[in-house]
């Protein structure tokens, strides 16, 4: 009788260990965060992560800009690493100015990350040279010396604005690409060079949920 309850509760448990461990791996599969893989930001959840090569197939672009200390930077720089972009130009006296500032907050949050990169492309290269980008840094008190301010090309950063990061929501690489650039969003790229969030850099809020965001994909990969 004994041998047989015995049986019976060793049977329970080792079907609830087996269960918890099913569960645990189904958590441990689970992709928190969506994807973006067109310009109209519609989200893209995948469950499997065997999935992913195949249903999400737009990666950033390799691109080559001079930083703010005249050093040339290519995407080796956010090789296996998460990063944040964002356009902004110095002479901007709007959205600029609050984007970076509620930016920095995310950096000083996060400084502790080593793989986590922020780059900032400015939509007037013809204007922004290093050392103006340098002294714009400096303006802002940002000192993370993971986050690169990039000029170069108009066309290449245009380019790689509306083609690569979708910089300008549904509008995408539609609009012309002589036509001036001028966004607020922040976009956060997983180290695979996927996209996996678009947020408001002028809202508060939002640098709330890209925190969020950033140790989700950090735990995620």
């Amino acid at each position: 009788m004994y041998r047989i309850v015995f049986f019976l509760i060793s049977s329970i448990l080792l079907i609830g260990c087996n269960g918890n461990k099913k569960q645990l791996q189904n958590i441990k599969d689970t992709i928190a965060l969506p994807y973006y893989n067109d310009p109209t930001f519609t989200p893209v959840f995948i469950k499997d992560k065997s999935s992913v090569q195949k249903e999400i197939t737009h990666t950033i672009a390799d691109f080559e800009f001079l930083n703010q200390d005249s050093v040339l930077v290519n995407q080796n720089i956010i090789k296996n690493k998460i990063h944040v972009a964002n356009f902004i130009f110095t002479t901007c006296g709007s959205i600029c100015p609050i984007m970076t500032d509620n930016l920095r907050i995310v950096s000083d949050s996060l400084q502790n990350n080593k793989d986590l990169v922020f780059l900032s492309y400015s939509v007037t290269p013809w204007i922004d040279t290093p050392s103006k980008l340098n002294t714009y840094k400096k303006i802002h008190d940002i000192t993370n010396k993971n986050w690169q301010f990039l000029t170069g090309s108009k066309s290449d950063i245009y380019k790689l604005a509306r083609q690569s990061y979708y910089a300008e929501e549904d509008i995408g690489f539609s609009r012309d690409s002589t036509e001036f650039l001028h966004t607020e969003h922040l976009i956060l790229v997983d180290k695979s060079k996927k996209i996996r969030g678009i947020y408001n850099g002028t809202v508060a809020l939002d640098m709330k949920a890209l925190i969020n965001d950033i140790n989700t994909l950090k735990n995620e990969e």
